[in-house]
Order: structure tokens, then sequence, then C-alpha cells
């Protein structure tokens, strides 16, 4: 009777010891998420604030209430501040935090489901595509003007789609995640080697600038009209990957068990990975190129919340776009009357920030 009654037990330790402590895992969840949204509002708040005209932190939130319920006070600031801050500002901000969530998002779901701590949201090749759309675009003007301002987005969205097509086609034949991301890499380098001999046989210094800006990343052009496509990506495709949350956490036990509980592992890998390169293509698309925030973001993430993606995910999402706002605001102070590119920023910090990473997970080995 006394062996009956200790399974249950085991069982429950067994968990315990693969995620962490499950209970102080439940609680770390509604103690870290609340302050970060917080910590989140206030940085957008910041952000709005910071800049060449400064506008106090109590006049940015007054300004969005009034714009939210108008007449519900008296205003007392200018016009051209409440432009200042709804029409340039707070749109910038709010997408530098949709970029970093779907980053950072996208970066636990590929270390996930490669069982890889150094996969990011780019391991498919998906940058170089984007990339290869923006110099496309520029440099030999295909479709240029076609959809107004969202021309540059859209180019590089449909750049960044070209290498899930080679990725799509191997997969079709070799269900190997080590298959489908040396397929990525290769289509990293080959749509490098392209954009490189374009710019440098066909393009000017004014075109290779444009793009080389575009690459470092940045939210100059940051705008309401903009904002919706990566939020859309980011809330769809998110709640898409919660729902298989589960399934991912099972991968982390290896392919024989996750088989065992009824996952079909090979064409699972391919959806996620599939679902990582539309999170990130979308961001890409309307921010350029930022590293580092879906590598490091998720490792933190997890060190706070557990390896669990329920707990994870949301986590990493909100720190990534702490992380990224944050940046932004850097990226601005730097010096008055030019603005440093973000992505310049992130690899600044984030280079450093990784080496530590590093010496923490490797330095404790014994020769």
């Amino acid at each position: 009777m006394t062996t009956v009654a200790e399974k249950p037990d085991q069982q429950v330790d067994t968990r315990t010891d693969h995620t962490g402590p499950a209970r102080s895992g439940r609680r770390s969840l509604w103690l870290i998420c609340p302050p970060l949204v917080a910590l989140l509002a206030l940085a957008i708040a910041a952000a709005v604030s910071l800049g060449s005209v400064s506008i106090p932190i109590g006049d940015v939130w007054a300004i969005v209430a009034h714009r939210i319920a108008p007449g519900a006070f008296e205003s007392w600031w200018t016009e051209a501040r409440e432009a200042i801050v709804i029409e340039s500002r707070l749109p910038r901000a709010l997408m530098a935090a949709a970029v970093g969530a779907s980053l950072a998002v996208a970066g636990g779901v590929a270390q996930a489901v490669t069982r890889n701590p150094l996969a990011d949201p780019y391991l498919l090749g998906v940058s170089s595509g984007a990339g290869f759309g923006v110099v496309v675009l520029t440099v030999l003007g295909f479709g240029a003007g076609v959809a107004g301002v969202f021309t540059l987005p859209a180019a590089a969205f449909l750049g960044s789609l070209l290498p899930l097509l080679g990725v799509v086609l191997v997969a079709r034949r070799a269900n190997d995640t080590t298959a489908i991301v040396l397929v990525g890499a290769a289509m990293t380098m080959v749509f490098g080697a392209m954009n490189t001999f374009t710019l440098l046989v066909l393009g000017d210094d004014h075109q290779l600038g444009t793009v080389m800006r575009w690459l470092a990343g940045g939210f100059g052009d940051a705008g309401w009209t903009m904002l919706w496509a990566p939020l859309t990506i980011l809330l769809v495709v998110g709640t898409v990957v919660l729902l298989f949350g589960r399934h991912l956490d099972l991968l982390l036990t290896g392919d024989d068990g996750a088989t065992a509980m009824g996952v079909n592992v090979p064409r699972f890998r391919v959806l996620m990975l599939l679902l990582v390169s539309l999170l990130t293509a979308g961001a890409v698309a309307v921010s350029g190129t930022i590293g580092f925030i879906g590598l490091l973001i998720p490792h933190l993430a997890g060190f706070l919340t557990g390896r669990t993606s329920v707990r994870l995910l949301p986590t990493a999402a909100l720190l990534g776009a702490i992380a990224l706002v944050a940046a932004d605001i850097a990226a601005r102070a730097v010096s008055e009357g030019a603005e440093l590119p973000v992505g310049v920023v992130t690899g600044i910090v984030g280079g450093p920030a990784f080496l530590l990473m590093l010496w923490h997970r490797y330095g404790k080995a014994t020769v």
C-alpha cells in the first residue's frame, strides 16, 4: 500500500526536476508579469517623453487619455506637442515593443524546437531574404511606389519569404531539423552574396547607404499604418504557438518521448519553424535586422520563469518589448541631430551579454 501511494508523488517530483519547481514557477509568472507590464508602460511613456522636444511624462499620459476620451478634461498642452506624442513618438514606441516581443517569442520557439540554446529567429535566412527584397526595390526599382509608404516593408516581407520556399521543398523530402537549419544557413549565404553583388555592381553610394541603414535596423519610418501588420502577426502567431505549448515542452524531453505522446515530431518542427519565420518576417519588414533580442531574451525569461512554454513565451514577449523600447531610447539619445541605428545599440549591448552568458554556461567546466 505504501509503494502504490508513493508513485504519484514520484511522478510529480520528476516533472518538477525537469521544469524547475512547479509551484514556484507558477507563482513567479504571476509575480513577474504584472511588474513587467508596468515597466513596459513606463518605458513606452519614457520613449514618448524623451527627444529633441522634452515632454513631461504626466503630459504624455494626459494627452493619450484625452485622445482616448475626448472632452474628459480640459487640455493644457499645445497642438504641436499633441501631434508629437500621437503622430510620431507613440506609434514608434509601440512598434519597437511589437518588434521586440515578436523577436523574443520567435527566438524562444526556435530554441525549443531545435533544442539549441544558440538558435535565433534568423536561422532560416529570413533577414537575408528581407534584405534582398529591399535591395531589389532600392537598386533595381522593381515595384517602387506601388504600395505607397508600405512599399519598402512589403518588399522586405516578400523577400523574407523567399528562403522559406527552399526550406519547405527540403522539408517535404527530409523531415529532419538539421537539414532544415542547414538549408536556412545556405539561404543566408546565397541571399547575402546576391545582396553584395547587386549593391557593388549595380548600385551607387546613395543606394548603398539606404540599404545599409535599413539593414542596421531602426524605427525612423514608424507610423500607425505600419504598426498593425507586425502587431497582428504577433497576436495571431503568438496565440497559435501558446496553444501548442504542451507540444513544445514535449520536444524538450526528446523526440522519442514526444512521439510516444502522439506528436508527429518532423511535421510539428516544420510548422513551428515556419511560424518562427513568419513572426520574424513581420518584424524585420518594418524594422530591419535587429540582433540579439531573439537570442538572449528567451534565456533571461527562462531564468525567471523556467522553461515551460506557457510561462516562458509571455515573459519573453514582455522582456523583448521592454529591451527594444529601451534600445530605441538609447539610439535617439546618443547625439543631437543624429540617430544611431537600433541594431547597433543591441549589438553593442548584446555582444558582451552573449559572451557573459557563454562564460556562465561553460566557464565552470573542468579541464
